[in-house]
């Protein structure tokens, strides 16, 4: 049934670029098309279908306002309080990152928006049950976790698709609660699985709504998956122009494929499309939208050895002034993208030096994305035999893990743990302890590849598999090494490294011909390199070699 709906999803979204059309107030805003039908006043039904766009591509803060223009147009408008509520609820981002779950104050927000929704009681019976199902999540917040009302949401939404089979929006809806209880560590993938499925059984009738191309992309967002949501990706630009979510989620799947010049496009028309959405909302700051862009800008172009474009986007982030909102993703990119500029071009120096930047963000609510400066600064010490101070990184990792123990934050205590692990391998390997060192390594690739990466980010800082690749290559197992790279390259393809790693690999190992198929890889990928990058500039002299032979 999956592959079917799947197929379905092929054959159905190229026909958007010709067929969409779009709910709008602001002229040539494009958000897509939204039909929910509500019993508000005809004047305030546009702007509640706009706000509804809005809220499916997850721009919360502009469709929580557009809610509110809703009530100010009529204020009897229950659903524009049910729309509120869900404005603050976030369930993708929070599946995998209790951080972005509600605050203790947008909890009892948004419960009491809830409330307001349901007294007086909306006129309809189906309008009567979406406020239940958003109650439902907001209701036992003093002793039920995320997950469980989560899986309350979902479990009512399930009812309201089930009563209504009719209304696209409570399968689109549907489909979101289902993602909203995804385990990142289930490698079977049946929520999402069953998400894509519901979703693709509206898609005929609604080709160009924001919610399905959205949803179905992340449904399919894991590397087994990803090629399903080529067509939904290639879709949703298209469909949401104006929203900045939408130009950037594309690049999900784009990353997953390793479709570098796709995923610059979308990310520089999302990092534009945030920054003039900041213009109007947050005049003077930086929108988290642009920096978790520029993250995975940054990741493709250091795939494609654009290291000039990469100091671009470095020196971005390093004018930050302040930020509309000081999220999980702005301080996961505030982290990452220097740490993946000094680790990725191997530059130690750099990465030792790192620190915490600006100083006047609120780090210590995320020791997740400090760990990530805590690591490279590991990992730069280390390269470069001072091991005191990578031994001290490497404590301090594990102190970062322990704080989100603490805070029952088991995936990202995980992802802490590979990095710990990483850097105590590469110290291991510094002080001559090879064996311990492939051992912790191969217990850092082992817990990594145990769970999948969190949206939040294109890929691994550091990916444990590639780094057990090099260091087995290192050590002189040529053959070892190779297996490793290839399983790297299977979960992120076209991985720089990666491929120039299994280059080398295949040479050391006498196969000249597997060799020269990584080589070519790597050459035509990085056609638009700069000429620093050695790794490029070898593969090119391999294969002309190989030619001249």
């Amino acid at each position: 049934m999956i592959a079917a709906t799947a197929l379905l999803a092929v054959a159905a979204f190229p026909a958007l670029a010709q067929e969409a059309h779009q709910h709008t107030v602001a002229p040539g805003e494009k958000l897509g098309t939204v039909d929910f039908a509500v019993s508000c006043s005809a004047a305030a039904r546009p702007r509640f279908q706009r706000a509804v766009a809005l809220l499916h591509s997850f721009a919360y803060e502009e469709s929580e306002r557009a809610f509110q223009d809703v009530l100010a147009t009529d204020p009897a408008c229950a659903m524009a309080h049910w729309g509120i509520a869900m404005t603050l609820f976030h369930p993708i981002w929070a599946a995998a990152n209790p951080t972005a779950a509600p605050s203790a104050a947008e909890l009892a927000r948004g419960l009491d928006e809830a409330e307001k929704a349901a007294t007086p009681a909306p006129p309809t019976a189906r309008e009567r049950d979406y406020v239940a199902a958003v109650k439902a999540f907001y209701t036992g917040a003093d002793h039920l976790d995320h997950r469980a009302r989560s899986a309350a949401f979902a479990g009512a939404m399930e009812q309201v698709h089930a009563r209504y089979p009719a209304d696209k929006e409570a399968a689109i809806f549907y489909g979101l609660a289902l993602l909203g209880t995804a385990s990142p560590a289930d490698k079977t993938y049946t929520v999402q699985k069953k998400a894509a499925e519901v979703l693709n059984a509206v898609l005929p009738g609604a080709p160009d709504h924001p919610g399905i191309a959205h949803y179905v992309i992340h449904s399919f967002d894991y590397p087994p998956l990803a090629e399903l949501a080529l067509p939904a990706a290639r879709a949703y630009t298209r469909i949401a122009p104006s929203a900045p979510h939408a130009l950037h989620m594309p690049s999900h799947i784009f990353t997953r494929l390793g479709l570098w010049e796709e995923s610059v496009a979308a990310n520089l028309a999302s990092a534009e499309a945030a920054r003039r959405v900041a213009a109007r909302l947050h005049p003077g700051a930086t929108s988290f939208d642009e920096l978790h862009a520029l993250d995975y800008l940054e990741y493709a172009y250091l795939q494609e050895g654009r290291d000039a474009e990469a100091d671009g986007v470095l020196e971005q982030i390093g004018r930050v002034p302040t930020l509309d909102v000081p999220n999980f993703a702005a301080a996961y990119a505030l982290a990452a993208v220097p740490a993946r500029h000094a680790l990725e071009r191997r530059d130690w120096a750099r990465a030792a030096a790192l620190t915490l930047a600006p100083s006047s963000f609120p780090w210590a609510q995320f020791p997740h994305a400090e760990a990530i400066v805590v690591f490279a600064r590991a990992v730069g010490a280390a390269r470069q035999s001072d091991l005191p101070t990578a031994r001290i990184a490497v404590s301090h990792l594990q102190e970062l893990e322990d704080r989100l123990r603490a805070k029952n934050d088991s995936y990202w205590g995980d992802q802490v743990r590979v990095l710990g692990g990483q850097a105590s391998a590469i110290v291991a390997q510094s002080e001559g302890r090879a064996e311990e060192a492939v051992r912790l390594m191969r217990a850092a690739a082992d817990l990594e590849d145990a769970t999948d990466k969190s949206p939040v980010t294109p890929g691994s800082i550091l990916p444990a598999r590639e780094t057990l690749a090099d260091l087995l290559l290192e050590t002189g197992d040529a053959a070892g090494a190779l297996v490793a790279y290839d399983a790297s390259l299977r979960v992120a393809p076209g991985r720089y490294h990666s491929l120039a790693g299994a280059a080398r690999a295949a040479e050391a190992a006498g196969d000249a011909a597997r060799a020269k198929g990584y080589y070519a890889l790597l050459v035509k990928q990085c056609r638009r390199a700069d000429a620093s990058r050695l790794e490029v500039t070898k593969a090119r002299a391999a294969l002309s070699g190989v030619v001249r032979r």
